[in-house]
C-alpha cells in the first residue's frame, strides 16, 4: 500500500464518518443528500484506486478519484469535485511530490476547474469559500520559506475560517440559492465537505 493510497483512505474515512452531519446541513438549505452522495462517491473512489496496478504516482490516482466522483456523486457536488480532482491530475507529472509548491499548483488547478464548471467564485457560499483561502496559504508570498507542516496548519485554519464565513452570507449558487437570505446561519455543505477532506489530509500528514 502506498502513501498516496493511505492518504485517500484517511480522507475517505473522514467523509464517510461525517455523512450524517453533511446530510443534516444540506437538509436545511438544499436537497438533504450531500453527505449520502459524498460517502457513495468516496466508496467508489476507494474501489477504483484499489483496482489500479500502480498507485505510486499522484496524477493517475487523482484522475481515478475524479472519475469516480463524477460517476457516483449526485447533484452539483459530483461534477464540481470530480472536475477539481481531474484538473489537479492534469497538473501532475512524474516528478510531482508532496511539497508547498506542488500543493499550491494542484489546488490552483482544481479551483480554476471548479470555478469554470460551477460558474462560481468566492463569496457565493460554495466549496470555493473553503478552497480559495486554503490555496492562498500556499502561494509563495504567503508561504515563504515555512516548512510544509506549518503551511498545512495555516491552511487548516484558513479553510475553517472559510466554512465559518459561509454561515454569514446568502447562497448565490445551486439549490441553496432558492432559499436566498434564509440560508444565512447555516454553513454551506460543500464548503464543509471540502474542509473535512482537507483536515483529514492534514491530520494524516501530521502523523
Amino acid at each position: 500500500m502506498t502513501r498516496i493510497k493511505d492518504a485517500l483512505d484517511a480522507v475517505s474515512a473522514a467523509v464517510i464518518a461525517q455523512k450524517d452531519y453533511l446530510t443534516s446541513l444540506d437538509a436545511k438549505i438544499g436537497d438533504g443528500d450531500h453527505g449520502l452522495n459524498m460517502a457513495r462517491g468516496f466508496h467508489a473512489a476507494l474501489e477504483a484506486v484499489d483496482e489500479m496496478d500502480d498507485t505510486t504516482k499522484p496524477g493517475p490516482v487523482l484522475h481515478a478519484i475524479g472519475k469516480a466522483l463524477i460517476q457516483n456523486v449526485g447533484g452539483a457536488a459530483g461534477p464540481l469535485y470530480g472536475t477539481g480532482f481531474l484538473r489537479a491530475a492534469e497538473a501532475c507529472d512524474d516528478s510531482t511530490t508532496l511539497n508547498v509548491t506542488s500543493i499550491e499548483k494542484l489546488l490552483g488547478a482544481a479551483i480554476e476547474g471548479i470555478k469554470a464548471r460551477g460558474r462560481a467564485d468566492r463569496g457565493d457560499k460554495t466549496m470555493l469559500d473553503t478552497l480559495i483561502p486554503l490555496h492562498e496559504c500556499f502561494l509563495p508570498e504567503n508561504a515563504g520559506d515555512r516548512p510544509l507542516l506549518t503551511v498545512l496548519a495555516r491552511g487548516a485554519e484558513a479553510a475553517k475560517a472559510g466554512v465559518d464565513y459561509t454561515k454569514k452570507i446568502p447562497a448565490k449558487k445551486g439549490r441553496a440559492s432558492l432559499v436566498g437570505e434564509r440560508s444565512i446561519g447555516v454553513e454551506d455543505p460543500g464548503a464543509m465537505s471540502a474542509f473535512i477532506m482537507y483536515r483529514a489530509l492534514y491530520l494524516f500528514l501530521r502523523r
